[in-house]
């Protein structure tokens, strides 16, 4: 394998390991146990994206890696073996999915076993014959780690996508899942997404949004100056599906951090953002600022703001489990259960009544998630469509879309999956439903 620099070395891998049980054992977010740990280690740029790209990659593939430990560990690690299962791995990862010299991965790691207090320390020769072999047996090792995509999923969303999508297609996506994301970029719509795809090194994909591989954004051209901002392609879609809205009052439900807010006042809308959490309202308003685009933002809750002035239209992206970003936030996977699917169709269904009925009479509300889950999506539709005898569905048109038939549903909803588009990075997963208030 190619080597990767030996700078990086055992502090790194301690904090990643901590970092991976920060996660795994105490449902901490991925970002605040990133922040703390590494600002804890002291570690310079070039280490803390080692850790950050190391512990990624683990949580992606938590499971395979998990079940590949328990091929070679014959018999098995004891249940408080909690550094030892981290560091075998972290180490795995290291050395079947990564571009780190092999002798680095094993020997740091086995001397960081060595150096634990108690009675883990007395694992470091098990640490060292498990991730020797791994070294030798790499491809035979790969092909089993790779054989079951669906081993990177908890069992019970597995089964939910199963039987939602079929056995198949959950398979799809699951394998998309386990692959790192595109950097997808929005243009404000005076920009030239010719000149721009190729000033970013980018492709244009078939609704506009530019593609190009993972970068620090900050030191891209354009950045600075607000020209674009960063969105998932699947993220994009939802507000083309209110139309031309120049001139009209928007209501963004749930903005934060403000992709579809800045899309929304890119183009021309009058929009009120709300969202609750004051920490990302900050995030969005320094969005608008990069971009010089406005918005009048408000710190409130969705399910009872009522604006001042009524609207034409609004965007609700209710929250959700946001099972269709784990690529991106691979510690959602191991972080969620049913229960979290259940409280949160509840309170989408809240948000979505309130939010219905500020609408005027032949206004449009399109509703939307970053979730995969039926409940929180077409099943959260179809229930209110049941209890509201003034709303229809208007179904979503390729053309809306870039043309990009295989994301419309029969139903006439969009349906983004991460599988959808592999070829060319697919995208994250999103639902979004088009309403109208007919009375």
């Amino acid at each position: 394998m190619n080597m990767q620099s030996e700078n990086t070395g055992l502090k790194a891998r301690k904090a990643a390991i901590r970092i991976l049980m920060a996660v795994t054992l105490k449902n901490r977010p991925f970002d605040a146990a990133l922040d703390e740990i590494t600002k804890g280690a002291d570690l310079d740029v070039r280490d803390r994206a080692f850790v950050m790209n190391l512990v990624m990659l683990t949580l992606r593939r938590f499971g395979s890696l998990k079940a590949l430990m328990g091929h070679l560990l014959e018999r098995g690690l004891p249940r408080n073996a909690t550094w030892t299962e981290a560091a075998i791995l972290t180490g795995l990862a290291q050395i079947l999915l990564m571009r780190t010299a092999d002798h680095a991965a094993v020997n740091e790691t086995v001397t960081l076993i060595k150096e634990l207090p108690g009675k883990e320390k007395g694992f470091a020769g098990l640490v060292n014959a498990v991730l020797r072999r791994a070294a030798r047996e790499q491809g035979a090792l790969l092909e089993r780690l790779n054989s079951r995509p669906q081993d990177d999923l908890p069992t019970w969303l597995a089964d939910s996508w199963s039987a939602t999508y079929g056995e198949e297609e959950m398979q799809h996506i699951a394998r998309a899942l386990q692959t790192s994301p595109a950097l997808d970029i929005s243009l404000k719509p005076s920009e030239d997404a010719g000149l721009w795809a190729d000033r970013l090194d980018a492709r244009i994909m078939p609704n506009g949004t530019l593609r190009r591989g993972l970068t620090d954004v900050t030191k891209l051209a354009g950045y600075e100056d607000g020209t674009w901002w960063v969105q998932d392609i699947a993220a994009s879609l939802p507000v083309t599906l209110l139309g031309d809205i120049k001139g009209k009052h928007v209501l963004d439900l749930c903005a934060a951090p403000g992709g579809k807010t800045m899309q929304l006042a890119a183009a021309g809308a009058t929009v009120t953002a709300v969202d609750r959490n004051k920490n990302r309202l900050k995030r969005l308003s320094a969005n608008l600022e990069r971009t010089g685009l406005e918005a009048t933002v408000v710190a409130a809750d969705a399910a009872t703001f009522t604006p001042d002035t009524p609207v034409d239209a609004i965007l609700l992206d209710a929250p959700c489990s946001a099972t269709g970003t784990l690529r991106r936030n691979p510690d959602v996977t191991w972080t969620k259960a049913p229960e979290d699917v259940a409280k949160l169709a509840n309170l989408q269904a809240r948000i979505l009544d309130h939010a219905f009925s500020l609408l005027p009479a032949g206004g449009t509300m399109v509703y939307c998630v970053c979730s995969l889950e039926a409940a929180e999506g077409v099943g959260q539709i179809e229930a209110f469509l049941a209890r509201e005898s003034g709303a229809e569905r208007v179904p979503v048109e390729a053309g809306e879309i870039g043309g990009m038939s295989e994301l419309v549903t029969d139903k006439g909803d969009l349906l983004c999956l991460p599988s959808k588009r592999a070829n060319e990075g697919g995208m994250d997963g999103f639902f979004a439903a088009r309403l109208k208030k007919t009375q």
